[in-house]
């Protein structure tokens, strides 16, 4: 590929460590009472609507009337957001630095609230660095639907073929696999250059 055209849908290398336990774990006294809270009221499939562009003020309507005894924590959940963001792999943003200074175009295609990504530029810098973010609660299309991946590949003007996919969830990596994008499972951050490596030329 020549060097202007060369492409690279960078996803989520830069991998924050997002963790309600992170906030909560201050908030319980008792952490069984966290783990119900995480795992019955605001669990992973609340949470996942969001990320599909519900809203946080209809998320919190839908369950605080299921959980009455909990409208503080719930009312918690979205306002400290930021609080359950643990940080940055040091050598993901090193990898992207790299990936930008070879010519390689670097974008992000990240399931993430609209609501809760206002703002993440500046408090991640980094972030800045990327030719394009692509976020789902923006777009109300979600990973691993075919369609976000097909809007990416549009508005970013992609060459399926030429395009690395890297994502943690193996569901995501699959989808894009369906659609010719090379792709990387990241399993362990810390060997993502080693991965990326073995495509670049």
């Amino acid at each position: 590929m020549a060097k202007k055209t060369k492409r690279s849908q960078v996803q989520e290398i830069i991998k924050c460590g997002k963790d309600p336990n992170y906030f909560f774990k201050d908030i319980f006294e008792k952490d069984d009472e966290r783990k119900y809270f995480l795992t019955e009221v605001c669990n992973d499939e609340w949470n996942i609507q969001q990320d599909a562009g519900r809203t946080i003020k209809e998320a919190e309507s839908v369950l605080i009337p299921k959980f009455p005894q909990y409208e503080k924590e719930i009312k918690m959940y979205y306002s400290n957001h930021r609080r359950m963001i643990k940080g940055t792999f040091a050598s993901s943003i090193k990898v992207l630095d790299k990936l930008k200074k070879q010519n390689y175009e670097c974008y992000v295609l990240s399931n993430w609230s609209a609501e809760t990504f206002v703002g993440m530029t500046d408090d991640y810098p980094f972030l800045q660095l990327f030719d394009g973010l692509l976020i789902s609660g923006e777009d109300k299309l979600m990973k691993p639907d075919a369609a976000i991946y097909e809007l990416a590949i549009s508005r970013f003007n992609l060459i399926a073929q030429e395009t690395i996919f890297i994502d943690d969830k193996l569901e995501n990596i699959e989808a894009a696999k369906n659609l010719n994008l090379k792709t990387i499972h990241l399993v362990d951050p810390n060997k993502i250059e080693l991965e990326i490596d073995k495509y670049l030329v």
